[in-house]
């Protein structure tokens, strides 16, 4: 079976199937990662606000496309709105548009359903759990006609949303004059959520998978989790295809139909994801990752519940 380099999202616009991821790269690191990742071949790279680091990601993807010889329409660039801008979302992608060097951005999402105080980037304790305004309807409604705007504008390509559920999305489409080109959300294996992403297909949004390979760095990481790339069927099937561990789950997930999102700052690592694209599962492979027997979500959201949620309300009762 082999990896699709590409999927057309509803704007008619191609997203490379795989792309480097931002998230927990650190200063005087994520500069490297983005270079080295463009000088591997990547063509899509994935930022948010919220990670901080945009300022140097901008800075390095510029001189690397300079020093490569790269136009601009041939990267693809995406960047999320942080959860205390949903009132205020033009003056937020313009923001990151400067922090990215950038013109415009090829995708821009909702990076979270609930909204945060504008004085709050992120919720650290109890009394700030309070204050988290969480999720509303009408609320997301008046955010997704701000990023309509953006599209009206020319400073986004597209416009989609992530950590959204089937209730959510529905919900959304309501009232949106845009359908959502993607909704990123944590899949891997472990964690497949067919319904979901069958009902975002039925509806042309495509379902972009972040923690590919189980974000072993992740916030409030528990030891008893299960660590995803040392799972025996995934082991097995690695070396059966002569593939690491993760190019097994990076490869199942462009064939389950997903772009995927792998973080590394480290070049070999970098490479190694991007060479995926000839990694070879064949049919029974899929079928034993689809029967793979365990199902667990890494990032459960917390602190988006606010005081007294809980992961049932937040998801709407999905896994």
């Amino acid at each position: 079976m082999n990896l699709v380099r590409s999927f057309k999202l509803n704007t008619g616009a191609l997203m490379p199937a795989i792309g480097l991821g931002t998230w927990k790269s650190k200063p005087g690191e994520v500069g490297a990662s983005v270079k080295a990742a463009v000088r591997a071949g990547y063509k899509h790279i994935d930022c948010a606000h919220i990670y901080m680091n945009e300022g140097e990601v901008g800075k390095a993807l510029k001189d690397v496309m300079q020093e490569m010889g790269i136009k601009r329409e041939d990267m693809f660039v995406t960047s999320k709105l942080w959860c205390n801008s949903h009132d205020d979302v033009l003056a937020a992608c313009q923001t990151t548009l400067k922090n990215l060097q950038l013109d415009y951005l090829d995708l821009y999402l909702v990076h979270n359903p609930c909204t945060f105080p504008k004085d709050m980037a992120f919720p650290m304790s109890p009394a700030q759990l309070k204050k988290v305004i969480g999720y509303d309807k009408e609320r997301m409604s008046e955010t997704w006609k701000g990023m309509e705007s953006l599209v009206e504008k020319g400073l986004c390509k597209a416009i989609g949303i992530s950590n959204f559920s089937t209730t959510k999305v529905k919900a959304l489409l309501e009232t949106a004059k845009i359908v959502p080109a993607t909704n990123q959300v944590e899949l891997h294996p472990y964690l497949s959520q067919p319904e979901l992403k069958k009902f975002c297909e039925e509806k042309g949004i495509i379902i972009t998978a972040y923690s590919s390979l189980g974000s072993a760095d992740r916030p409030m990481f528990d030891k008893d989790d299960p660590i995803l790339m040392q799972d025996t069927l995934i082991k097995q099937i690695a070396e059966k295809r002569n593939c690491s561990p993760a190019q097994v789950l990076l490869a199942w997930g462009v064939l389950y139909g997903c772009p995927v999102l792998p973080k590394s700052v480290k070049e070999e690592r970098i490479k190694q994801n991007l060479d995926t694209y000839n990694v070879k599962l064949e049919e029974e492979d899929m079928k034993a990752l689809a029967n793979i027997g365990k199902r667990f979500r890494y990032l459960k959201m917390e602190p988006f519940y606010g005081a007294g949620g809980s992961a049932e309300q937040y998801w709407d009762g999905e896994q």
